[in-house]
């Protein structure tokens, strides 16, 4: 069959319950500890972060979780997002593969982030919550939480990770129309981010940094409480319909994955494209490979620990375990802003532990590479976050041209560059470069995170 170029879905196929992911795995995920007592926590220690919906979405064991209402309506102002077939990549580098990208550009903040910011902003305002914080890297998140919080009459406060503050002045921007408060991080407003900058005048930030600021204004203030972009159970679980909505878009065209592609910093859109396909391949009724692919100078899952861990640089969080180059560790300011994370989702890193999923690290020359091409053929000028699914793509699809093997390939495209130019220009002018953290740095940094017997 000639397969179109847009593969389209209906408002009415949005899908109605959030997929979970952990009561299919062979083994449960290890528990969040408390930092002081080493036990595991509980509802009442996540209360001055998160509303209780969240909190029990975090730890539920139900395997679908319904979509509300009032969710499912500003879903749609995107949702469901295209699937393309990518046949202009294709034929510009001669490949038998069949390349297909999930697209999440189209929401109004131009990523995949809407999909949980519109839900926490939802339950926070259920619960009579006034003002949410939080952090942000390249913006995408801010930007999107910014929007929910204004569509539910919340007030928002932002910190975004220094680096990226100065090298997209205009995501900042996008979150002031949308009523946000934002702050360079680290910040002088905080305690956290007064010490990080007594200690470092010229800090560049992280997204842990940011983590810690947000959290202390959250926990330091009744009627406020923190929202988080990626890494917990609960904003993955908001992702999927990423996933679900591209499982229904290949079966209209006949097709199955052979292998399944995402850039993951925290995990969430990762997650989102390839947890509804898990299930399917936990079942054994298909079987994918699926590959996170990362900064090679952020390289959490490939060259960090797997053990608990501070989810910020301070360590005002609770421990959770996950591969991690320790909570101290601060990224080189690459232009993947919203992947300069120190740690992992705890849930991506059990699974992979578990062998149901691989990690390889990029560098981002060859990523802005794989860009340039993409753009030049699909039109599509891609966020320096998703470049990292488009380089592991091209791989694959050069690996197929060598073989023959006719392998399907779906990639998670999150989100649109058009905010990131900057990054272009300095790429395309010859002055971007790779960075690959020093090992001895990172040892340093895993030398600091807590040991739990």
């Amino acid at each position: 069959m000639t397969v179109p170029t847009k593969i389209l879905l209906d408002e009415s196929d949005i899908p109605t319950h959030w997929y979970n992911i952990i009561p299919d795995l062979p083994a449960p995920p290890p528990p969040v500890l408390h930092p002081g007592t080493m036990e595991p926590v509980g509802p009442g220690d996540l209360a001055p972060l998160f509303p209780m919906d969240l909190i029990l979405q975090e730890v539920s064991q139900d395997s679908y979780i319904e979509i509300p209402e009032a969710v499912r309506d500003i879903y749609r102002l995107w949702r469901p997002t295209p699937l393309y077939r990518a046949h202009r990549l294709e034929r510009e580098i001669d490949t038998p593969a069949r390349i297909y990208y999930k697209y999440e550009g189209g929401s109004p903040a131009g990523s995949h982030k809407p999909n949980t910011a519109v839900a926490q902003a939802y339950y926070n305002a259920q619960a009579g919550v006034r003002k949410l914080t939080t952090e942000t890297g390249a913006g995408q998140w801010g930007s999107a939480l910014a929007l929910a919080c204004k569509m539910f009459g919340l007030e928002c406060e932002v910190w975004q990770v220094a680096a990226s503050f100065d090298q997209k002045p205009y995501r900042g921007s996008m979150m002031r129309t949308w009523g946000a408060t934002i702050h360079s991080s680290p910040s002088e407003v905080t305690n956290a981010g007064q010490a990080i900058r007594a200690k470092d005048p010229d800090s560049t930030g992280s997204l842990g940094v940011a983590i810690s600021e947000a959290v202390e204004v959250a926990a330091t203030n009744e009627d406020v409480n923190y929202s988080l972009g990626s890494v917990l159970n609960h904003v993955l679980l908001h992702q999927t319909v990423i996933g679900q909505e591209a499982a229904a878009q290949l079966a209209k065209v006949d097709e199955t994955p052979d292998v399944i592609i995402g850039c993951t910093g925290g995990g969430s859109n990762f997650s989102g494209l390839s947890y509804p396909f898990l299930r399917e391949k936990l079942a054994g009724n298909i079987n994918p490979t699926i590959r996170a692919v990362e900064p090679a100078a952020c390289p959490t899952i490939t060259r960090g620990e797997y053990r608990y861990d501070f989810g910020d640089t301070i360590g005002m969080t609770p421990l959770i375990k996950m591969h991690t180059l320790g909570h101290g560790f601060v990224p080189d300011p690459i232009h993947a802003g919203g992947l300069r994370y120190h740690g992992m989702s705890p849930l991506v890193s059990h699974i992979v532990e578990l062998g149901l999923m691989e990690a390889v690290a990029i560098g981002q020359v060859e990523c802005f590479e794989a860009a340039l091409q993409f753009a030049r053929t699909e039109g599509i000028i891609p966020a320096p976050e998703p470049t990292h699914a488009i380089a592991g793509a091209l791989r694959e699809a050069a690996e197929c041209r060598e073989s023959g093997e006719e392998k399907v390939i779906l990639i998670a495209l999150c989100g649109h560059g058009h905010f990131d130019m900057a990054a272009y220009d300095t790429f395309l002018s010859g002055e971007l470069h790779d960075y690959e953290y020093p090992s001895e740095a990172i040892a340093a940094a895993l030398a600091e995170v807590p040991v739990v017997a």
